[in-house]
């Protein structure tokens, strides 16, 4: 019994073959549209209802709130640090400096995380 070869098309020629049709199908299709005056196709707008514009607006606001609560940490901390550098020049003035680069390495630190 004679063996049956088949051809698959490969991607190339699908693709191809398909670029090839676009230009048949579109202008088919165009010329059974109906006339439309300029001004009707662009007066189109999307629509979108009340209820779905205040999701999106609800979710942009707890998008910017959850966005800040990083920025209260990190006031939080460089408030400590510096607060805390005040009472230790307080009990001894002679560390200044040493008590200054510290608080420069907890504020660098406090802002990092």
């Amino acid at each position: 019994s004679p063996t049956r070869r088949i051809m698959l098309p490969t991607l190339p020629l699908v693709r191809a073959t398909a670029m090839a049709a676009r230009p048949i199908v579109s202008r088919a299709m165009l010329s059974n549209l109906p006339k439309l005056a300029s001004s009707e196709l662009c007066s189109r707008d999307l629509h979108t209802s009340i209820v779905r514009r205040d999701i999106d607006q609800a979710a942009k606001y707890i998008g910017a709130g959850a966005a800040t609560i990083g920025v209260a940490g990190s006031g939080a901390g460089i408030g400590s640090v510096f607060g805390n550098l005040v009472m230790g020049y307080a009990r001894n003035p002679g560390l200044k400096q040493q008590l200054f680069s510290y608080a420069i390495l907890g504020f660098a630190l406090s802002e990092a995380m």
